[in-house]
């Protein structure tokens, strides 16, 4: 999962997914990121936590860090946020299979639409509300994918 700053959206996503997971007992990995180094070891926003949190979500633990190389080599899919996030991300490595494995998250909820996850940080704890919705959706086709590829 990865945002800008890698301590609003993407931890979000990478809880939710977690979660997720979890309940429907799949073992795999799950991790976020950053294209930015602007919170490299910060906690997550205390917006994004808090709203997690009242899902019965627990992000605190994570610490944000910046995508890198080898994050390509490591997982299969890379979910990114919004359009500036995915020519960030793909700029990264110059190989087309790699690049391929760059994902817009919400095209799991709106495929094709190439939408965007609108960054909440500006904004009041409405918006990390909404992120959380979306991302709450797009994790639910994300979990149903997985359960079907391992049937």
């Amino acid at each position: 999962m990865v945002c800008l700053g890698n301590i609003c959206r993407s931890p979000m996503a990478e809880g939710i997914l977690k979660q997720k997971a979890e309940k429907h007992k799949l073992a795999i990995e799950i991790d976020s990121a950053g294209t930015s180094d602007y919170h490299i070891g910060d906690k997550p926003d205390k917006r994004a936590s808090s709203t997690c949190f009242a899902k019965g979500i627990d992000i605190s633990n994570l610490r944000g860090r910046q995508l890198c190389k080898a994050d390509f080599d490591e997982f299969d899919r890379i979910f990114v946020m919004d359009f500036s996030n995915y020519e960030n991300s793909i700029a990264l490595v110059n190989e087309p299979e790699k690049q391929a494995k760059v994902e817009m998250i919400l095209n799991l909820s709106y495929p094709g639409e190439n939408r965007s996850v609108p960054d909440p940080y500006f904004g009041g704890d409405e918006g990390f509300e909404q992120v959380y919705h979306l991302l709450d959706n797009a994790c639910d086709v994300l979990i149903e994918q997985i359960k079907n590829e391992e049937s």
